[in-house]
C-alpha cells in the first residue's frame, strides 16, 4: 500500500525547516506545499500578488466596481486566476453588460475623460458621465469584446451557480454573439468569418499614420481575418450551448453547437496552413510583407486552451514552437509575433507587440503542452518563468527579446493569471466541469516535476469551495487523495515515464481503467462518483 509518509503543512520535514514559509504566507487558492522546498508555492504566491497589485474601484454613476484594469478584456482574462480568491467577480462584469447597445455590442473600458480614448471613436461607441469625469468606450476595431464577455460569465457563473442570474444573463451574451456574427463591420458574409482592423493579432491600432488615434472602421479602413477573434468566438458559441443546457435549453444549445461547427470549418478553412493558424487574412489591402502565412501569432496559443483544435492539431501548433525556440534569437519562444514586421505603426521590430516576448503566450503555451502530451515541456515553461519572476521580483509585462523588461506600461496581471491558470488546469490538473467543482475532470501531471510528496489546493474562495489533493510517488506507486465537493470525478492520471502499474485502487477497491497514450506519454483513465475524499492508487 503506497501511504504518505508526512504530513502538509509542516514546520520541519525530517528535522529540517525547508518545505515552506514559516507561517505558510504560499497558501491561498491555488497553492502548493511540498517535502523539498516552497519554490512553487512562492511562485503562485508571487502571481497572486502581481494580480492583488492591480486590483482597483470604479466610482461610476453612484456604482461601485471592482475592475483588475478598467477594460473588461484585461478584466476578463485575469478572471482565469481571480476566480479563485475574489469576492466581486460581478460589478463590472454586469455593468459592461448592462450597458450593452441595443444591436447587441459592448462597450469595453472607463477612462477618464481627458484621457480622450473616447475621441478615438464615433459618437456611437462612446458614453460619458460628466460628474464622474469618465466615458463608457468601445474601440470600434476591437472584435474581441463580445466573446471575452461570455467567457467572464461562465468563470462568474461556475463560482456561485446561481441560476437566476443566468437566466438574467443569457439572453444578453446571445445578443452579443449574434450581433459579431452578422454586423457588416464584424462579419464577412462570404467567408463565414470575424474580421476586424488589420491590428498585430488581437491589439487595437493598425499600422496607418493614424492609427494611434483612430480606432474607427471606416469605409477605408483595412480590414482582416484573425484567428484568435474567431476561436474565441467558436468556444463563446459552445459555452452558450453549455449554459443553455443549464437551464434545460436543449434545441437552443444544440443550434449553437450547429453554428460552432460551421465556424469551425471555415477557421480551418480559411486559415490553417497545416501546421498552425496563419497570422492575417487580409481582405481589402495587401498587408505590409509577404510572411502572413508564416507568421506565428500568440493567439495560437488561446486557440488550442479554447477547444478549436484536436490533439494532433494542437501537437502541430506546440511543435512549431518547440522548433522556433531552437533556432530564435530571441531568449525565449513566447512571441506575441514571429516574425515582427519591420514596423508597425510606431514600433519596430521586437518592441512591444510587434515581435516582444509575452508572459501570456508562456502561461497559455504552458498550459496547452501539458494537456497535450507536450508535459515535459510544460514544466520547462514554467520553470523559465519561475527564474525571470525570481530573478525581478515580479511579472512584466512584455519582455525584450534579450529578456530584459520592457517600458511600455500594460496588464502584467494578464501574464501572471495565465501562468496560474497553467499550473491549476495544467499541472495540476483541475477543472471545474460543472459549477462550484460539483463535476472536476482530475489529471495531474506531477510526476515531470521534481517533487515526489506534495500538498495542493485550490477552489472558489466565494463560495467557501474547496479542492484538496495530496500526492506522493514512491518504489511502491503513486497516489492522489482528492477532497471535493464532486459527484463524479472524472481522472487522466499521467504515469511517470518508464513506470508501469499493474491496478488502481479507488478508495482501496480495485477498479476498472483504460490506458491512453497522448505524445509519448501514457495516462490511466477511470470514472468514479465522488462523495468527499476519493482515493487513486496506482501499484
Amino acid at each position: 500500500m503506497v501511504e504518505f509518509k508526512h504530513k502538509l503543512p509542516a514546520m520541519k520535514i525530517d528535522g529540517v525547516h525547508y518545505n515552506g514559509t514559516y507561517n505558510n504566507r504560499e497558501l491561498g487558492f491555488p497553492s502548493i506545499l511540498t517535502t523539498t522546498d516552497p519554490k512553487l508555492g512562492l511562485f503562485l504566491h508571487g502571481l497572486r500578488t502581481n494580480i492583488y497589485a492591480d486590483r482597483s474601484l470604479v466610482f461610476v454613476d453612484g456604482r461601485i466596481l471592482m475592475t483588475d484594469k478598467n477594460w473588461i478584456r484585461d478584466h476578463v482574462h485575469v478572471m482565469k486566476a481571480m476566480r479563485h480568491w475574489e469576492y466581486d467577480l460581478k460589478s463590472f462584469l454586469n455593468f459592461i453588460i448592462e450597458t450593452q447597445r441595443a444591436d447587441g455590442q459592448y462597450y469595453e473600458m472607463l477612462k477618464q475623460l481627458d484621457d480622450r480614448h473616447w475621441s478615438f471613436v464615433g459618437e456611437d461607441c462612446r458614453v460619458f458621465y460628466p460628474e464622474d469625469n469618465l466615458a463608457l468606450v468601445r474601440l470600434e476595431l476591437e472584435a474581441d469584446i463580445e466573446y471575452l464577455v461570455v467567457e467572464g460569465a461562465v468563470y462568474l457563473y461556475k463560482t456561485t451557480g446561481d441560476d437566476d442570474w443566468l437566466q438574467w444573463a443569457l439572453p444578453r451574451l446571445e445578443k452579443g454573439i449574434d450581433y459579431v456574427t452578422s454586423d457588416p463591420k464584424r462579419w464577412d458574409a462570404q467567408r463565414g468569418l470575424v474580421k476586424r482592423a488589420f491590428t498585430v493579432d488581437t491589439w487595437d491600432f493598425t499600422p496607418r499614420p493614424d492609427g494611434d488615434v483612430n480606432r474607427r472602421i471606416e469605409d477605408d479602413t483595412p480590414m482582416s481575418i484573425m484567428h484568435g477573434d474567431n476561436s474565441g468566438v467558436y468556444q463563446a458559441m459552445r459555452l452558450l450551448a453549455w449554459l443553455n443546457r443549464r437551464l434545460g435549453n436543449e434545441d437552443r444549445a444544440a443550434q449553437w453547437e450547429s453554428r460552432a461547427g460551421e465556424l469551425r470549418k471555415n477557421i480551418f478553412r480559411f486559415l490553417w496552413n497545416g501546421c498552425f493558424f496563419i497570422h492575417q487574412l487580409h481582405l481589402n489591402h495587401e498587408g505590409l510583407d509577404d510572411r502572413e502565412e508564416e507568421r506565428l501569432s500568440l493567439s495560437n496559443t488561446y486557440d488550442i486552451n479554447r477547444g478549436l483544435t484536436d490533439t494532433q492539431q494542437s501537437r502541430s501548433i506546440i511543435a512549431e514552437y518547440i522548433a522556433r525556440r531552437g533556432r530564435t534569437q530571441c531568449f525565449s519562444e513566447w512571441f506575441t509575433v514571429d516574425p515582427p514586421y519591420e514596423k508597425f505603426l510606431i514600433y519596430p521590430k521586437g518592441r512591444y507587440i510587434n515581435g516582444a516576448i509575452s508572459p501570456f503566450t508562456a502561461g497559455e503555451l504552458a498550459k496547452a503542452a501539458f494537456n497535450n502530451g507536450y508535459e515535459e515541456y510544460g514544466w520547462d515553461i514554467v520553470q523559465r518563468f519561475m527564474q525571470l519572476w525570481e530573478r525581478d521580483g515580479t511579472v512584466y509585462f512584455l519582455y525584450d527579446t534579450d529578456s530584459a523588461p520592457q517600458p511600455q506600461n500594460g496588464p502584467s496581471a494578464w501574464g501572471a493569471a495565465a501562468m496560474i491558470s497553467a499550473v491549476d488546469e495544467g499541472l495540476a490538473g483541475i477543472t471545474d466541469l460543472g459549477v462550484n467543482y460539483d463535476e472536476i475532470a482530475f489529471a495531474p501531471r506531477f510526476p515531470v516535476t521534481c517533487y515526489t510528496e506534495l500538498r495542493y489546493l485550490t477552489g472558489y474562495e466565494v463560495s467557501k469551495t474547496l479542492v484538496d489533493v495530496r500526492y506522493i510517488l514512491t518504489d511502491e506507486g503513486m497516489r492522489y487523495d482528492v477532497l471535493s465537493p464532486a459527484r463524479r470525478i472524472r481522472a487522466h492520471i499521467l504515469l511517470p515515464k518508464g513506470r508501469s502499474f499493474k491496478r488502481l485502487l479507488i478508495n482501496g477497491r480495485e477498479a476498472a481503467f483504460e490506458t491512453e497514450t497522448v505524445g509519448q506519454s501514457r495516462y490511466v483513465n477511470a470514472q468514479t462518483p465522488a462523495d468527499g475524499r476519493v482515493s487513486f492508487i496506482l501499484e
